[in-house]
């Protein structure tokens, strides 16, 4: 099958995004890279709600997809060191998981505000804790 001329420009600038911002994770701080996770969860379970709202079920599925591939990204994230908050954390992230699911086959914005309003309050406090809204100022 021959793609047409927009189609290949589609698949070229889509492959310069994802190659820059592969280089820009791998030369980005570890507290900078949970910083982009959790403000694309936000970014993309907002636009997961519009969707909802819209009634567009395939932009729905792709971004409810993509904030539930950023929930395993940061339980892969997190040290296997067996202490308390490692323990929260990967059950407060499969927990919104299992919300987005929910989301997606009620079709209900009522998980997904729960969830925005949780990555929110964590997006605040890994600022906190790293310093990095000293850096935003």
């Amino acid at each position: 099958m021959l793609k047409t001329n927009e189609e290949e420009k589609g698949f070229m600038r889509e492959q310069a995004i994802n190659a820059y911002a592969q280089n820009h994770a791998a030369t980005t701080s570890p507290e900078k890279l949970i910083e982009m996770l959790y403000e694309g969860l936000l970014r993309f379970t907002t636009l997961a709600k519009r969707a909802i709202e819209a009634k567009d079920n395939e932009a729905k599925a792709k971004w409810l997809s993509r904030s539930s591939d950023i929930f395993i990204e940061l339980i892969g994230s997190l040290k296997a060191d067996g202490s308390e908050m490692t323990a929260y954390l990967t059950g407060l992230y499969i927990h919104q998981i299992k919300s987005l699911n929910e989301a997606n086959i009620t079709n209900s914005t009522k998980e997904l505000n729960t969830i925005i309003h949780v990555v929110k309050v964590l997006l605040e406090t890994w600022r906190e804790e790293t310093g990095l809204e000293l850096e935003m100022a």
